[in-house]
C-alpha cells in the first residue's frame, strides 16, 4: 500500500464510495481539503485575535473577527466533519455539500472570506486567516475548471480552428482547411 493510498484512507469519509467520480488529480483534491482544514483552524484562531479589538473600541474589527470565526467553523464543518462530530446535523450538511459541484464550494468559500477584508482591511490577522479560506475557494475553483486540454487540442485552437480535434466536427463545417502548427522542439522522423 502506497503512502498516497494511506492518506486517502485517512481522508475518506465513512460510508463514501471509493470510485472516482471525476478526473481531478488526487493531490489537488486532498490539497484543497487539507488547505481548507488548516485554513479554517487558523481563521478561527486569528478571528479570536481580531476580537481583542473590543479593548480599543474598534467595532469593525470585532465584527470581522466574529465573521472570520464563523467562516472558519463552516469551512471546518464542510471539510472535516469528524472535528465536529458532537453536532448532529454536521454530517448531513457535509454530505450535501460534498455532492454539489466544485464551483459551489468555490463560490461559498470565496464569499465567506471577503467580508472580513472589507471590515478590517488593515489587520494582518484578517489577511492571513481569511486569505487561507479564500485560497481554498480558489483551489476548488481550479478543480471546477477541470483538466487542461491535450496538446493537439490546444494547438488546433491556437491555429484558429473552430473546434478542437477531440470535440467532433460541427454539422455544417466551414469549407476552409484547419492545419495544426508544428512544434520545433519536437523531433519527428520523416
Amino acid at each position: 500500500m502506497s503512502f498516497a493510498d494511506k492518506i486517502g484512507m485517512l481522508m475518506s469519509r465513512p460510508g463514501a464510495e471509493n470510485a472516482q467520480k471525476d478526473d481531478v488529480p488526487w493531490w489537488m483534491r486532498y490539497g484543497g481539503r487539507g488547505l481548507g482544514i488548516v485554513g479554517s483552524f487558523i481563521a478561527m484562531l486569528f478571528g479570536l485575535l481580531n476580537c481583542t479589538g473590543i479593548f480599543l473600541f474598534d467595532v469593525s474589527s470585532v465584527i470581522a473577527g466574529v465573521w472570520q470565526m464563523l467562516a472558519g467553523f463552516l469551512v471546518m464543518v464542510c471539510e472535516a466533519p469528524c472535528c465536529c462530530f458532537f453536532i448532529d446535523y454536521v454530517q448531513v450538511l457535509s454530505d450535501k455539500l460534498e455532492s454539489r459541484p466544485y464551483w459551489n464550494k468555490a463560490v461559498l468559500y470565496i464569499g465567506l472570506a471577503l467580508p472580513p477584508f472589507f471590515l478590517s482591511i488593515t489587520s494582518m490577522s484578517t489577511w492571513f486567516g481569511s486569505g487561507l479560506i479564500f485560497a481554498t475557494g480558489v483551489v476548488y475553483g481550479m478543480m471546477a475548471l477541470g483538466k487542461k486540454g491535450s496538446r493537439d487540442d490546444m494547438a488546433a485552437m491556437a491555429a484558429g480552428a473552430t473546434t478542437p480535434p477531440g470535440a467532433g466536427a460541427p454539422l455544417h463545417a466551414p469549407d476552409h482547411k484547419v492545419t495544426l502548427m508544428e512544434d520545433p522542439d519536437v523531433w519527428r522522423p520523416n
